[in-house]
């Protein structure tokens, strides 16, 4: 076994999903390792990037191949399996507001994967571990008390991490995670993913239609298009030098590639 394949944390091994007549996945595979550690899942709207984050996350039924967390495959997983499984892998999607209960206060938002996994007990200790969640993503620890309406679109997706991160996940999938955003606020929240990703080590797999933040964040890509791979590879390699005609057509309409994020493409 290599030193790659021993480390991979979720992996998908030909994965198919089909929504009647519509086949939406077709026979895609990817690794995810041990932190830090980005891979782009690159692809225009209904190319099938979000089935793929669902299916990783067994909220979508695949309909042939596997998804393994830790080597194990998640239709077995039962008990302290399922629950390691369901702390493993967290999700941040393209909008805060989506995530977040409108009739909970933000702290509790945090906290319920605390309560959850029984992690930190309750009262004082949980509250304090929830205001250091929120100053970890840059948040006033003041704002724990206030609903979601009552935030900005930024403060709101930094509270969307913030609750992914309170339960110590090995893997995030970041759906679109700036999509909602302004491009000022979508600076700034991939600034924090990439700050993140050093500081705890985190893996993440970047679904994304914008290459340049792919560039910026992901060492590795997958190009997505109707379903299926068409290219995958070193992120440097595939957007320097596409090979397939449909990554050539995505490369040539972002000229701006390497400024989305300030400093070095991840190595």
């Amino acid at each position: 076994m290599s030193e790659r394949e021993s480390t991979v944390v979720l992996r998908a091994e030909a994965l198919d999903v089909r929504f009647g007549d519509h086949h939406a996945v077709k026979s895609v595979s990817l690794d995810i390792p041990d932190g830090p550690f980005g891979l782009g899942l690159i692809g225009e709207s209904g190319s099938g990037k979000s089935t793929i984050a669902r299916a990783l996350l067994g909220l979508t039924k695949a309909d042939a191949g596997t998804v393994t967390f830790q080597g194990k495959d998640i239709r077995s997983l039962r008990g302290a399996d399922m629950k390691a499984f369901r702390r493993g892998v967290q999700i941040v999607m393209q909008d805060g507001t989506e995530a977040l209960n409108p009739r909970m206060r933000i702290g509790a938002s945090v906290a319920e994967g605390l309560a959850v996994h029984d992690l930190v007990p309750k009262g004082a200790p949980r509250a304090a571990r929830v205001a250091e969640l929120l100053a970890e993503v840059g948040l006033d620890a003041a704002l724990a008390d206030r609903y979601p309406h009552e935030l900005s679109g930024g403060q709101r997706q930094r509270c969307t991490i913030a609750r992914a991160l309170a339960v110590e996940p090995r893997v995030l999938l970041l759906d679109e995670p700036t999509s909602a955003l302004d491009v000022t606020v979508q600076a700034r929240i991939l600034e924090l993913i990439k700050r993140l990703r050093d500081e705890r080590g985190l893996s993440y797999l970047l679904i994304s239609h914008n290459l340049a933040v792919v560039d910026q964040l992901c060492e590795r890509c997958v190009v997505l298009k109707d379903g299926a791979v068409v290219e995958e590879g070193a992120t440097a390699q595939v957007l320097d030098n596409p090979q397939h005609p449909y990554t050539q057509e995505l490369r040539a309409a972002v000229p701006e590639i390497g400024d989305a994020v300030p400093g070095e493409r991840p190595r």
